[in-house]
């Protein structure tokens, strides 16, 4: 395994002419050299301090609501900055990136400053929430599972529709990325073993504020989720297993086992069938996580030429603080890692002599077979 010394991160990979152009441009990039956090040892504060801090500026949205095959409802959120929608950097063919919010669907300021960050870079960011999330109407008796892509596909397809000759990529925060199977993409903090995260459990610092978040979610739907599930028991659950087995394993229509469940819903199920490069950017003192040793899959990054493990020893749970502005370093170096693919890729078009596709960042464009109608705003 190839561990080349960024700083104080460490790229883990299989060895590859792309691995060696990762380790040049992420070396090369001020986003892992110098103006660390004040209080390094504090990853809890580095988190709350990601967390709580507000965006500068405030971005403008503008809200789009897709209509799934069930009839559900997802919602995208277009940053258009705070310029209004008049304003940003990205034109026709400009890079889509496709934001994706932890599983209790909670946008941070740092997600939200990676898109500000991707707008002035000229990528066009697009937030993914799921059903129920952010004030995304639940149409049906249904919530997005864990793992399952289903309606994040769905969402994926409609990009490409809509931006048919622009590269699509895509960022997740923390267990959010159990849905990332599908683009080019990296992973803030990432869950790599949902039902070892669930059963372990997390300290109750961090627990019981997301059981108290992802209840107060719920409970807007009581009505409409009453039909699929035991709400009594749902909203008195004590701890996220608890509370994700009632919502997705005891459901009065379709009842399944836990095990069952993850057998359906790991997120590494088909990590060996990833055919596009995704970077996972992970510290070794994240709180939530857990410790490397049993949260860190390394065979994974030892085994496969597409997933990359940018390890630093410090920076908590999505936070990788820094001063000035910019505050988080890691999404420097995720919109670093987006430039150099691109100009890897390129490279390696013109030294084949091959055409060069349409999309670098996810299968060649292939014209629609059908008209998107089920896009539309309230």
């Amino acid at each position: 395994m190839a561990e080349e010394g960024s700083g104080q991160c460490r790229l883990l990979c299989k060895p590859s002419a792309l691995a060696q152009h990762l380790v040049r441009s992420l070396g090369r990039s001020a986003a892992l050299r110098g103006g660390r956090w004040p209080w390094p040892r504090w990853p809890q504060l580095q988190m709350l301090w990601q967390l709580l801090q507000p965006p500068e500026p405030e971005p403008v949205v503008a809200r789009e609501l897709l209509q799934l095959p069930d009839a559900g409802l997802v919602a995208l959120d277009w940053l258009v900055g705070p310029w209004g929608a008049a304003g940003g950097g990205g034109g026709v063919s400009s890079p889509v990136l496709l934001l994706i919010p932890n599983a209790a669907g909670k946008v941070t300021a740092g997600l939200l400053q990676l898109g500000l960050r991707a707008l002035e870079r000229g990528f066009i960011p697009v937030i993914f929430n799921r059903r129920g999330h952010n004030g995304c109407p639940l149409t049906t008796p249904r919530l997005q599972p864990f793992g399952d892509p289903g309606d994040l596909r769905e969402a994926v397809t409609y990009l490409r529709c809509r931006h048919p000759s622009a590269s699509l990529l895509a960022v997740s925060e923390g267990s959010g990325s159990g849905l990332l199977r599908l683009v080019a993409a990296a992973c803030l903090s990432p869950i790599f073993r949902g039902r070892d995260w669930f059963e372990a459990g997390m300290p109750w610092l961090y627990e019981w504020p997301l059981l108290l978040h992802l209840k107060q979610g719920l409970s807007r739907y009581t009505g409409a989720l009453a039909e699929a599930v035991d709400m009594d028991r749902l909203l008195g659950s004590r701890s996220l297993r608890e509370l994700e087995e009632t919502l997705f394993c005891q459901t009065r229509s379709r009842p399944t086992s836990w095990e069952s469940y993850w057998e359906r819903n790991e997120p590494l199920r088909d990590a060996d069938e990833a055919a596009v490069p995704v970077l996972c950017l992970c510290s070794a003192d994240d709180p939530v996580r857990g410790p490397p040793a049993r949260s860190l899959p390394r065979e994974l990054f030892r085994s496969s030429p597409f997933f990359f493990l940018l390890l630093s020893p410090l920076g908590g749970h999505c936070g990788f603080p820094r001063r000035g502005t910019g505050r988080c370093w890691a999404h420097e170096a995720v919109l670093e890692y987006f430039r150099a693919m691109g100009e890897f890729l390129r490279t390696e078009e013109r030294r084949k002599g091959l055409p060069r596709p349409r999309r670098w960042a996810g299968a060649p464009v292939e014209p629609p077979v059908f008209t998107w109608q089920r896009s539309y705003t309230r």
